[in-house]
This record gives structure tokens, sequence and C-alpha cells, in this order.
């Protein structure tokens, strides 16, 4: 099978989701009631990022990034990243509820009720010519993917069986993928793959 590009490039900014997940398929652990935010075990998803490897390749994804968008649910998680927002770009917020612009530092977080190609398209616009971050949660991910607006998904697989927990994919067909790239830090192996059509 040949694989067939998935979007037009009309001067628009590069989307790459970029997301840590479980070896069997959780961005979060089980019982968000209990263990708010990553669930039971979820903390381990992100233990790549400890290690100088790990916060390097992640430095090197902001770097290139002009953008972010990510979902309301992760943004009140992270209480918006602390008190100066951490990113230091525009982030878009896509979320049911109206929400007046919030800054801290060089960070804004403008929040979007048109859905996740509306938050797509503006952080596009806002991006510079670097690319747009897409980080989750799962749900922001399959609409983004199903939707055909991204171009390069980035899994960080961390190895852990957590049993349960957000599951990234649901079961449903999604786009071809292509591999592109594998790197291997302590505690991830991180798999990027150019991203193809939607077959309806």
């Amino acid at each position: 099978m040949s694989f067939r590009p998935g979007r037009v490039y009309l001067g628009m900014a590069l989307v790459e989701v970029d997301i840590s997940m479980s070896v069997d398929g959780f961005v979060t652990g089980p019982d968000l009631d209990e263990w708010p935010g990553l669930g039971k075990g979820g903390v381990a998803l992100h233990a790549w990022l400890e290690h100088e490897e790990g916060r390097r390749l992640s430095e090197a994804t902001f770097a290139a990034s002009g953008a972010v968008v990510t979902s309301r649910t992760v943004y009140e998680a992270t209480g918006g990243w602390g008190d100066d927002g951490f990113y230091r770009m525009p982030v878009f917020v896509v979320t049911h509820r109206p929400h007046e612009v919030v800054r801290k530092g060089d960070t804004t977080f403008t929040f979007v009720t048109g859905g996740v190609a509306a938050a797509i398209e503006a952080a596009s616009a806002a991006a510079g010519g670097k690319r747009v971050h897409v980080m989750g949660g799962a749900s922001i991910v399959r609409q983004a993917l199903r939707s055909g607006l991204v171009d390069r998904l980035r899994l960080h697989i961390a190895p852990l069986l957590l049993g349960s927990g957000t599951a990234l994919f649901d079961g449903a067909a999604g786009p071809e993928l292509e591999h592109l790239d594998t790197v291997d830090t302590p505690e991830a192996t991180h798999i990027t793959y150019r991203v193809g059509r939607v077959d309806r």
C-alpha cells in the first residue's frame, strides 16, 4: 500500500501530536477521582522527562513549536502549568465553556469554543512559521487525527502496563501511518509517524 499524504499544505503550520502513553495504550492510569490528573500510576508515564536525554528531546520539540493545543481538562488538571504558564508561547485550550484569555508571563491561554479544528487553525496562525504542538488529552488527539488535521504523531511509550485508565485510542479506524523515526531514552521509546489520509 502506498502512503497517501493527509493534508495539502497551503502555508499552514506543521501539526504534530505529542503524547506519552503506556505499552497497553493508556495516557492516564485508573481511578482519576482518587488520583486526579494522571490517575493511579500515571505519573510514571512522564518519568522520561526526568532524565537528561528526555529533557533534551522535549526541549527540542518545544523549540520547534510556535503554539500549543490542549484540552480544558488538561489545563485545569495542571493548574494552567503554574504561575508562569510554562510554555512561553500561545496555548489554545479546546473547551465548551467560554473564558477570557489568561496571561501568565510570556504564555497566553486562549479558550476556543469552536472545536479542535478551530483551535488548530488559530494555533497555526499564531505559530509564526513554527510547528503546532497538540498535546492532548486523548479526546483532542483522536478528534484531530480523525479530522485529518495532523501531519505527525509522536508517541512517548513508557514501559508500563497500567491495565486501565484513559485509552488514547478507542478501537475505531484512523489514518494511515508511516514510520519516520525511533529514539530510545531512559524510561521511554519515542516513535514518530507521518500521518496519512483518513479512509472514510
